[in-house]
């Protein structure tokens, strides 16, 4: 991918978005917080949704950043655009929170314990004990990117992804929480599993998405089954915990 450039002339600096030119047809948004960066990504959805942002492809949120790529119009009148885009703040779910078992017992969970510097066990105390909330969904239908974990929690995604990962798997990246609605490739820490990944995502269901943006969400602990290897059989691939970031891959 090309160095970001600034685009978009007559931009000045502020507190607003700082949109860069990726390339000819990509722009790259770069917000202050992750906050800011899931209210433009919600609000980026909700245009492209209504029609009001023609010939954007792709739209790949960060930590920190929103892509747009593949856009077949000239990206210096869009810089502008997007810089001075009034972009209301994240939802917030006041009703219970979704609360989804979890049998903390995934491949990846000694190498993230080290890396936090605790037991194992310890890893499920931790992650069970925090509150989420959905802040975006991407990637795959149902698939939901859950933050709440403190800063020092946070993970690196694997050096080498996974070639698939089974539906229901628990897993970390970055600032991110996931659950894998359904096998798919993928590069996050394995912590656990969720017995019934089916709730997930249910096309007979309205909304279908068990995760909808702004939903605060539990985990709670569903027993453990360490040693057995029990529900990963199929989680194919190697690597351990190095790299950085998360990106919006899964």
């Amino acid at each position: 991918m090309s160095t970001p450039t600034r685009d978009g002339e007559g931009q000045e600096p502020g507190p607003g978005p700082v949109v860069l030119a990726v390339g000819a047809d990509a722009l790259l948004v770069e917000l202050g917080s992750g906050e800011e960066t899931e209210a433009f990504h919600a609000e980026v959805l909700r245009r492209r949704a209504a029609g009001e942002l023609p010939g954007v492809r792709e739209v790949v949120p960060g930590a920190r950043t929103v892509l747009l790529d593949g856009i077949a119009r000239e990206t210096a009148g869009l810089a502008r655009e997007l810089a001075s885009w009034p972009v209301p703040p994240p939802l917030r779910a006041t009703g219970p929170a979704v609360e989804i078992p979890v049998v903390y017992d995934g491949p990846d969970l000694d190498d993230v314990a080290r890396a936090w510097g605790v037991a194992a066990a310890e890893v499920a105390a931790l992650h069970s004990g925090t509150e989420f909330r959905v802040a975006f969904c991407g990637f795959a239908p149902g698939f939901g990117y859950l933050t709440g974990l403190p800063d020092h929690l946070h993970l690196p995604r694997r050096a080498t992804p996974r070639t698939r990962v089974p539906a229901g798997a628990v897993a970390l990246a970055g600032p991110y929480t996931g659950v894998y609605p359904r096998p798919s490739p993928g590069g996050w820490q394995l912590i656990g599993r969720t017995p019934d990944p089916a709730a997930l995502w249910d096309a007979d269901r309205e909304p279908p998405a068990l995760l909808v943006p702004g939903a605060r969400v539990r985990f709670v602990e569903a027993g453990t089954d360490r040693g057995t290897g029990t529900g990963w059989g199929q989680a194919s691939g190697s690597g351990q915990a190095s790299g950085s970031g998360s990106g919006a891959q899964a």
